[in-house]
């Protein structure tokens, strides 16, 4: 009996950890993709190349002590022009 709860417990950790981890890569999916938008956005009004745009982004983000994403959401809503 204890050998059938021992393995019930770890399938369940197991679970749950794949669940962390699936989380997690769907966040880092999402950001990607706002980050993306954003380069977009800042080589069309800046007339910038990829490259440069998002250098831009990056310097903004560490310049204001903020994630890529949050910077990149900024440049998306236009709270910030780059």
């Amino acid at each position: 009996m204890a050998d059938v709860a021992t393995i019930s417990i770890l399938q369940e950790r197991t679970v749950r950890e794949d669940a962390v981890v699936n989380e997690q890569l769907q966040r880092a999916l999402n950001s990607r993709i706002v980050i993306e938008q954003a380069k977009g956005v800042i080589a069309q009004l800046s007339t910038v190349d990829m490259d440069e745009a998002f250098k831009r982004l990056r310097a903004d983000a560490r310049a204001r002590n903020h994630t890529m994403r949050e910077s990149a959401e900024n440049v998306i809503n236009r709270r910030i022009r780059l």
